[in-house]
């Protein structure tokens, strides 16, 4: 029988494939627990477009990541921390406190995920850091400040 599974179930598939499975497991297991629909033409056309509905605004939300990074390479950021007097950081910088700066100097936002660090910032001064995104990469010059 064919199916449209509803939720991830091991062994069997991913929210949304179509499967074929036993008529009295699907009958028995997996309609009862609303794991799973029969598969008629029209449910499957609906389950292909929001599929590709969903892979259109994946492509989307890339594209947008590539054009916010092409925008930042080359360009500066200025972080204010607290400091020793030999200009070691009391707290390490982290990639949420540069998306932060990012999104107050620049007005784009970056998630955390794309900001890559050659080591981690615990020093006064300026610092490379490596802006990464599917398609695109761009180096970005953190500059830290003493509080």
């Amino acid at each position: 029988m064919k199916i449209i599974l509803l939720k991830d179930i091991r062994g069997v598939g991913l929210h949304g494939e179509v499967k074929n499975v036993a008529d009295g497991y699907a009958i028995n297991k997996l309609f009862p627990q609303k794991l799973a629909e029969p598969a008629t033409p029209e449910k499957i056309k609906r389950v292909e477009a929001e599929k590709a509905a969903r892979e259109e605004a994946v492509k989307l939300v890339e594209t947008q990541l590539d054009n916010k990074i092409l925008q930042l390479r080359g360009k500066k950021v200025v972080l204010q921390s607290r400091a020793t007097e030999k200009g070691g950081l009391f707290k390490t910088i982290a990639a949420k406190d540069i998306a932060r700066a990012i999104l107050a100097e620049h007005s784009l936002e970056i998630p955390e995920e794309s900001i890559n660090f050659p080591e981690p910032l615990k020093t006064v001064g300026e610092h490379k850091v490596l802006l990464t995104s599917k398609n695109q990469k761009a180096e970005l010059t953190v500059t830290i400040v003493a509080a």
